[in-house]
């Protein structure tokens, strides 16, 4: 089952029940949350109120990205708010298996986050304990950004290490998805797949939604 997850981060907020909706009848499985605190990136974006917004407006699992400093400081917050799945950095964060067990402890499932530049290697010791391995596709920051090229051998390579371990995480990739990119992603191996701008800045979300749905079924 391949799953796609529109990010609100690139949506109208002023209607946020309509473009969830939108997405939802259209084919959406998650709707993903980007949390940006303007520390460990640079943009500035929103924190639970919002996941709280966007839980009143559908049953689909919210996925929630943390890019931000200190992420077990929020983990109770966001949870509480609504968040099915939480992400948290690699490389933010210093006791990562005490931070995944917090996560699964408060009832939701536990995914980490790697930058472009961070070795899929680097997640051997922890792969095996988590739900979701979070390939970033752009550096993190910014809604918009374009595919990097090198992205679809890190996929294969977390297949690779899933399969080493019998384990059984979801592969999912944020950043510069849409109907160009999609299908080469999806080739290597990937789960879930974010789309916000290809998705939410065109002139019809529904049918932009339906496209990237249905590549991800053939």
């Amino acid at each position: 089952m391949k799953l796609l997850a529109p990010s609100i981060l690139s949506a109208d907020l002023s209607n946020l029940a309509q473009q969830i909706r939108l997405v939802e009848m259209s084919g959406a499985d998650w709707i993903h949350c980007d949390i940006m605190d303007g520390h460990f990136v640079p943009n500035i974006t929103f924190g639970p109120f919002l996941v709280k917004a966007a839980r009143k407006c559908t049953k689909l699992p919210i996925d929630v990205h943390l890019m931000i400093e200190k992420p077990d400081k929020y983990l109770d917050d966001f949870r509480n708010a609504g968040a099915d799945i939480i992400s948290v950095h690699f490389e933010e964060v210093v006791h990562l298996n005490r931070t995944i067990n917090r996560i699964k402890e408060i009832g939701a499932k536990a995914g980490v986050v790697i930058n472009p530049s961070t070795p899929v290697s680097v997640l051997k010791d922890i792969a095996e304990y988590i739900d979701l391995l979070l390939i970033m596709t752009v550096n993190p920051g910014f809604g918009g950004q374009s595919f990097i090229s090198n992205s679809e051998r890190r996929i294969v390579e977390a297949v690779e290490l899933r399969k080493s371990l019998n384990a059984d995480f979801l592969i999912e990739v944020d950043g510069g998805i849409n109907k160009d990119t999609i299908k080469s992603v999806l080739k290597a191996g990937c789960d879930v797949f974010v789309a916000g701008s290809s998705i939410f800045h065109n002139d019809n979300i529904s049918a932009a939604t339906a496209e990237l749905k249905n590549l991800l079924l053939t």
